[in-house]
């Protein structure tokens, strides 16, 4: 090694200090029944319904990074939205796009509001 060589003191990264963990966030996934992303239906109309819905939610800037990240999921023309947002006007934005596209009768809102109590502002969250 060259820093070894030139009698420099040689730095080694360490492990991170908090690991992501979203394994509790997808503990609702696990549930027998419960429709999973990778269940999504191939047709082009659930494949055009989620391309619009997912469009309309990543455009809206005023969405945290968390709510651009919701699962939207399509079979035959209903339309299943899960994952956790920071907010309930989050989730009722998310909502109303999926309904716009899909059909108020036709989502299924499956969001939860997490309650960050940290004080941090999500690094995702664009304020315009």
């Amino acid at each position: 090694m060259l820093a070894a060589a030139l009698g420099l003191p040689l730095l080694v990264a360490g492990p991170q200090a908090t690991q992501p963990d979203n394994t509790k966030n997808n503990a609702a996934d696990r549930a027998a029944g419960a429709p999973t992303a990778d269940q999504a239906k191939n047709d082009r109309p659930d494949r055009e319904t989620m391309k619009l819905i997912r469009r309309a939610i990543v455009s809206d800037k005023s969405l945290s990074t968390s709510a651009h990240n919701v699962k939207v999921i399509a079979d035959h023309g209903k339309v299943t939205l899960k994952g956790p947002v920071r907010s309930e006007e989050e989730k009722r934005a998310i909502q109303a796009e999926a309904a716009k596209v899909a059909g108020a009768e036709n989502v299924d809102n499956q969001i939860t509001v997490k309650n960050d109590t940290s004080g941090r502002a999500d690094p995702g969250t664009s304020r315009q």
